[in-house]
Parts: C-alpha cells; structure tokens; sequence
C-alpha cells in the first residue's frame, strides 16, 4: 500500500504537470463539449466530465511531461492508463483512496506481468503503455467496480482488443504520444463497465492463434506470466523518474552525475564525450541540436549537455532558454553515442550506460552506470519522490496545496478521492 500511495503521488505530480502545457490546452478545446457535465475532475480545468472523457483526457495530460513512472522490465509506463482510468472510475463513485489503492495494485499487477513476457520485441513497433495499457485500466476498473472472475476476464479480454499504439507516433514531434495512455485508460474503463453489463469477451485473447501475443510479439512468454504470482508485488518494483525526459537517457544522465560529483571536471576543458548504450537509446533519444522540447526530451546529447551546464534535467531544461543555451549546443557537437554490446545485452532488464569524459589534458574519466537512479535497484526516496513532487506542482496549484495534497496522498486516511481533486481541479 505504500508503493502504491508513492505511484499515486507521482502521477499526481506528472498530470498537474502537464495540465498547462499547451498540449492539454489543444486537447481540453477538443473536448469542449464532454466539460461541465459529469462527476470527475480534469486537469487543467475546473469543469467536471464524465467518467470516460474524463479517462482519456487525465491519461493524456498526465504522459504529457513525460514524468510518469516506469516498470523497466516491460518498458511500460502503467501510471498514466491506470491510475487515470480508475481514479475517474473511483471519483464518480464517491469512492475512497484507500479502495482506489487497493486497484491500483491489481492493475499493476496484471498490466505489469503482460509487459514483461512480451518484450524486448514488443518494443520494437508498439507503445507499450498504450497496447498493454489496456490490461492495466481494465483489471484496476474491475476491482473497483466488484467484477467477478468471468467478468473481469471479459474486461480484459475485450480491452485487449482495442490496444494500440506505434512507435512511429513519437519518433517525430507531434503531440500523439500522449494520447496512447489516454486511449488506453478510456478503453480499460468501458471494457470494465460493458462486462459489468454483461458483455463478453474472448478468453484467451491473449494467447490465441490470432490473438495479442500472436499479432504483436515475435515469442511471448506466457509459461512465465504467473510465476510467483501473490508471492511478490510488481508495485514494489517501479521506476520513478528523476529526470523530465524519455527514460533511455537516464543511464548516461546519472553517469555523468556520478563523474561530475568525483571527479574536477569543468565545462571550459571537456574535450569529448564518448557514451556506449543500447540499441532503444540510440534508436529513440537520436535529436541533435534539438529545437523542441519534445524533440529535446528525446536527445541524449542535449539531456547530457543540460545536466553538464544546467546541473539537473528537470523542466527548466526545456524551456527556450535552455534549448538557446550556447554552451549546451557546443557541448552537444562533443558527445559521441554508440552501441555497447554489454549494455545492449542487459537491456530490458537493466538500463545502462558506459560513459568517458575525456578533458583537454588528456585525462579520461570514465563510469558504467548499471542501473538509472530511481529503478527499483537504486530507488528515489521518499524525500526524494516528494521533493519532485512540489518542483512539479508548486508552480500549478501553489506551494501550500502541494504540501496539502502530498500529506493527503502520503497518509494513511480513509479520505475520499473527492478531497483530493479538490485541491487540484483548478490547476
């Protein structure tokens, strides 16, 4: 219960995040007229909708900032489908936090455990949090909504066939990527709701000749989507992010942290660069020289030379100041990124890097970062986590209601989710 009030704080914390980019403000005029109706709160206005716009529109919103959490053996993002669809749910049911906690670890659970068995070669053509999103909405919606077994297999198995998401989506700059989760937390939720209604599924969708594993993945793992199942918790198992950029960066991000923190580098005398990582680094965070934020976030030189001159990628790294930053556009033409065949080995299991600073007197320092900090084997802290928090939502919503809203989430309360959106709503 407490990784899940850690994973229901930082999505928080993403979604408030991205509630006033213009992004969501494009998407909240698109759905002009599904707001003031309804019982469930949106970000980035204060007019309710109902539960299934409402779904869509916190799923997309919250990806936005590209600060949700990661489950790193699936290369999923399961906050943004999940705990948007079932917060909607909760929140039109006048449910409480605790009861919407307790969903949040079944979702993750099932999602989680889909996400694992069908990689690395999922990744190479889908979204992971928009196909396998799906599973996670329609699992945590069935707990919340007392599905029996039959139904919740007729969620998810119905749910499973409405999965999508390319990659293609978000290897340009267009603002589709975060509608996947979007899409996925709305297609989780009515699938949830029409099995309650009696609506049926096809059992074995998963497997089947033609089913998701058949049409998605080269060789899915389903002898293994059980093992130790009540033994351990995914939930346990999260990344969270630490940086506001895609999560490939964050290897060769924290090896440069840990040179700079041992070692007497400075800017003026940094010669090259030279990062070894694997192939989804090169493959997705491949910008130079980037003129968007999006396509910044998705920059390995950029986020490198951002953390070297900025000190910490965080939002202000992807503000026009910093995209103009001379000295990081100089220090981006010395980094050099290539295929280490180790860490290519390791990936999706571990995300590593191998990085050499090499100064102009020929000194190199060198690090190999096995893990990102914030994966479950090098966990952010509590403080940490929290900290993140207020950097994100303080500027929204103001400094008192992010320390309202943090003790709120972080306590133990039997408080409904109706107290906490109503220190957000009107972010």
């Amino acid at each position: 219960m407490h990784h899940a009030r850690r994973a229901l704080l930082d999505w928080h914390g993403a979604l408030i995040a991205g509630s006033n980019t213009d992004a969501a403000k494009r998407l909240l005029q698109a759905y002009t007229e599904e707001l003031g109706v309804g019982k469930c709160s949106v970000a980035g206005t204060s007019q309710k909708a109902f539960t299934r716009a409402a779904a869509f529109m916190n799923g997309t919103i919250s990806h936005i900032s590209e600060f949700d959490d990661i489950f790193r053996d699936g290369a999923y993002h399961p906050a943004c489908p999940t705990i948007s669809a079932a917060y909607a749910l909760a929140e039109s049911r006048d449910d409480s936090v605790e009861h919407l906690l307790a969903a949040l670890i079944v979702g993750y659970e099932v999602s989680t455990r889909i996400s694992k068995v069908i990689q690395p070669s999922h990744y190479e053509f889908f979204h992971t949090t928009g196909t396998v999103g799906v599973f996670g909405a329609a699992a945590a919606c069935s707990y919340i909504l007392g599905l029996n077994a039959t139904q919740a297999c007729d969620a998810m198995s119905t749910a499973g066939t409405f999965a999508s998401g390319l990659q293609q989506a978000f290897r340009s700059d267009s603002m589709t990527k975060p509608m996947h989760p979007g899409h996925a937390a709305e297609v989780g939720l009515n699938a949830a709701l029409v099995a309650q209604a009696g609506m049926t599924g096809t059992p074995d969708l998963l497997e089947g000749d033609a089913g998701f594993g058949a049409a998605l993945c080269k060789s899915p793992r389903w002898n293994e989507v059980l093992e130790n199942l009540g033994e351990s918790w995914n939930i346990e198992q999260i990344t969270f992010k630490n940086h506001g950029c895609c999560g490939h960066n964050f290897p060769a991000i924290d090896a440069v942290s840990h040179l700079l923190n041992d070692y007497p580098i400075s800017l003026e005398n940094i010669a090259q660069i030279r990062v070894g990582g694997y192939k989804a680094t090169n493959e997705v965070c491949r910008y130079v020289h980037p003129k968007t934020p999006f396509e910044a976030k998705f920059s390995l030189t950029y986020t490198i030379s951002a953390r070297i001159v900025l000190g910490r990628v965080r939002e202000k790294a992807f503000l026009p100041d910093a995209l103009a930053n001379p000295d990081i556009y100089a220090l981006e033409d010395k980094v050099m990124l290539s295929i280490d065949q180790e860490c290519a080995d390791k990936f999706p299991v571990h995300r590593s890097a191998k990085v050499a600073i090499e100064m102009k007197d020929g000194l190199v320092y060198s690090h190999h970062q096995h893990t990102r900090h914030g994966d479950p084997d090098e966990p952010l802290t509590d403080q940490e986590l929290l900290d993140k928090f207020i950097e994100l939502t303080e500027p929204r919503i103001g400094l008192s209601s992010a320390h309202s809203l943090s003790g709120a989430l972080l306590n133990s309360s039997p408080a409904l989710i109706s107290s906490l959106s109503k220190i957000w709503a009107r972010v």
